[in-house]
């Protein structure tokens, strides 16, 4: 990405187009699967391979895949997830419909004994309801793309995942049951309790959403009101899928504004965050910004111009009461452009033609870079990750799409299980 000035709409493509290779590049062509990371003997992550699903679309609508290539990688995936070992065993794929954070590459069992995770399998689940929706033709292939993500949809069993309480529970593990944290507060799992909700099998009780809800923080902080989370991503995650715009929930109604009007607000508070630069962290500003879970320098503590700084390794790091190190996540930024172009793109400019981060690299954007850490780098902006993550790449591919055309957004509009998911947690206006 060098040389004459491309328009912003050539530079997104290009963009969508390099950080969409890692799915044609990192996945297992026999069975779908997507490496979580570029780290050597690293497993696959079924949140990224949801990611995949969602994307192979989008790559077929801009030419980077065949329409039959995209097809034939959807249904492998889809054939895997049904027929996977789904049962108690401690290296079974999944159980209950839901399925193990991370799996081997090659068999597709459970790796690193890992939790069964609950949004996880909830990305996973989207994914596959977006290829169900897409893949519309009446031949025998997408026929069978639609009967398998209708089918992996209907087998989660949301109630199981409960556990008896309000919320629905982070996971579980065929050693020690279910793990004691709940989707509580307001994050990422806006799209679980929606997909929850509309279940046609197991559904989740109504009640369930107004006890997430009511762990909400409304809150100011740098000029905006708004539903608070600390990491960016928390503000993304769920508008890959679901146009937020003009629908609201009770808790909206109440506060007067939509869920997307919030990742907007959201946004704002990240650059403000940068431009106050409350930690004297070097290189933050109008332009550089995006604090969210993510890839760090760390663990290292290291005195940085007479200062003890404390630096971190993969965290959840969030604004504006941290935890900030100074490691900032190019990809997060990115899948704030549909919310707010006007900031994100002169962000996404400096970032690729002043920091260079997409320069030399096979996926474009590395997962973050870090200008205040001290490392010797032939980058000047500091130390810069060596990984690429699929869960990074999944959603500049999208929200690029999203803010171009709305691709995403169209087709879930039509899922008999998302109108249903909404509606059920209260949802009403807008296209609803």
């Amino acid at each position: 990405m060098s040389g004459k000035k491309l328009t912003t709409d050539a530079e997104l493509e290009m963009l969508q187009d390099v950080s969409f290779s890692y799915f044609l590049h990192e996945t297992n062509p026999d069975n779908g699967l997507v490496l979580d990371k570029t780290e050597a003997n690293w497993p696959a992550s079924i949140a990224a391979t949801g990611f995949a699903l969602a994307a192979y679309p989008v790559a077929v609508e801009r030419g980077f895949m065949s329409r039959a290539a995209a097809v034939e990688r959807t249904l492998t995936t889809l054939r895997f997830f049904w027929n996977s070992p789904q049962g108690s065993e401690l290296d079974a794929t999944g159980y209950r419909g839901f399925y193990y954070h991370f799996l081997d590459m090659r068999t597709g069992r459970r790796a690193w004994q890992c939790e069964l995770s609950t949004i996880d399998s909830a990305f996973l689940l989207a994914g596959a309801l977006t290829a169900g929706m897409y893949f519309d033709a009446n031949t025998a292939d997408e026929h069978e793309i639609r009967t398998l993500a209708d089918a992996l949809y209907r087998r989660a069993d949301w109630q199981w995942a409960q556990d008896g309480g309000g919320m629905v529970t982070h996971g579980w593990k065929p050693e020690s049951g279910f793990i004691k944290y709940r989707w509580e507060g307001y994050d990422e799992a806006l799209l679980l309790y929606i997909l929850g909700l509309g279940s046609p099998t197991h559904p989740l009780p109504g009640n369930c959403y107004a006890a997430w809800t009511s762990t909400y923080r409304w809150e100011h902080c740098y000029g905006y009101d708004y539903l608070y989370a600390g990491p960016l991503f928390t503000h993304q995650l769920s508008h890959i899928w679901i146009d937020f715009r003009g629908i609201q929930d009770a808790f909206m109604r109440v506060n007067g504004i939509d869920y997307f009007e919030n990742s907007r607000r959201a946004t704002y508070v990240q650059q403000r965050y940068a431009m106050a630069n409350p930690l004297k962290f070097a290189g933050y500003g109008g332009c550089c910004w995006g604090i969210t879970a993510s890839d760090g320098p760390g663990p290292d503590t290291i005195k940085v111009g007479g200062i003890e700084r404390q630096f971190y390794g993969y965290l959840g790091r969030g604004v504006p009461y941290g935890p900030d190190d100074g490691t900032l996540a190019p990809w997060a930024v990115v899948a704030s452009l549909p919310f707010a172009p006007e900031i994100v793109l002169p962000t996404l400019d400096y970032c690729i033609h002043q920091v260079k981060l997409t320069a030399f690299n096979p996926y474009g954007f590395k997962a973050t870079f870090n200008p205040t850490h001290p490392v010797k780098s032939s980058n000047p902006y500091g130390w810069v990750s060596p990984w690429h993550y699929g869960l990074n790449q999944g959603p500049i591919v999208l929200m690029i799409e999203n803010y171009r055309t709305g691709l995403l957004w169209r087709l879930m509009r039509d899922c008999p299980y998302i109108t249903s998911g909404l509606k059920r947690a209260d949802f009403g206006g807008g296209w609803l």
